[in-house]
């Protein structure tokens, strides 16, 4: 089997360690493993692996300060999976650099297809902008960002320039979760304050007028306590 993107796995339970190794070695995917968190650095900063799946729970370093020395070197991927569910923890990890934050206990097609996405953005962000696809498409809704047009079953979508501006920033990344703190930075600069009233009276309009049922979305889904996600595009 031809290997894929390599890939570092930070997680002291060694039975986690384990079974996600043979999981993703069965896959196809070069694995290397680490049971802290220096040494996790370590192997980082000298195989520069592809994307870096992170448990926060070290037993010499906490995780989140290992996000933080990560990202002061480069921008590897990196998914942090940990048992850590409260909102707060994974929005403060997100904020810190993390690209996708899965919840112990998670299935092997979810990490799978979490993998997928992070390695997809990576490689996007790493090319020139020209190469980003320029019409999103997910199901019945379209946006095609040079045309700066938006259509839902062909039929033209009226939003206003902050509308798309925010449609266009979850579709730019899509799949990926995007915290309140990040979106409200990149529409309304670094001065907006931390009241992210606005930006869900946006979405709330977005949501009327791209999904038949707001109630359940199909396109824009909400990420309680942390932000929002968009449908990775087909």
């Amino acid at each position: 089997m031809t290997l894929k993107s390599s890939i570092l796995l930070i997680e002291d339970e060694e039975n986690i360690r384990s079974f996600i190794a043979t999981t993703l070695k069965n896959q196809g995917y070069k694995i290397t493993t680490a049971s802290t968190g220096r040494e996790g650095l370590h192997l980082s900063a000298s195989l520069c692996p592809d994307i870096i799946l992170l448990d926060l729970g070290l037993p010499d370093l906490d995780g989140m300060d290992v996000i933080k020395q990560l990202r002061d070197w480069g921008s590897t991927p990196i998914i942090v999976i940990s048992a850590r569910s409260h909102e707060q923890e994974k929005a403060k990890a997100l904020d810190l650099g993390a690209d996708d934050y899965i919840t112990k206990p998670f299935g092997t097609v979810e990490l799978l297809a979490r993998i997928r996405t992070s390695l997809r953005h990576s490689s996007q962000s790493g090319s020139d902008s020209t190469s980003h696809t320029p019409v999103y498409h997910h199901g019945n809704l379209t946006l095609d960002f040079e045309k700066h047009l938006v259509t839902l079953n062909g039929e033209m979508v009226h939003l206003t320039q902050i509308e798309f501006k925010l449609l266009g920033l979850l579709a730019m990344n899509s799949g990926k979760v995007l915290t309140y703190s990040y979106i409200m930075e990149k529409i309304w600069g670094p001065y907006i304050d931390n009241n992210n009233q606005i930006l869900r009276v946006n979405m709330a309009n977005i949501r009327r007028k791209i999904e038949e049922n707001p109630a359940a979305p199909e396109h824009v889904f909400t990420e309680i306590g942390i932000g929002y996600r968009m449908a990775e595009c087909d």
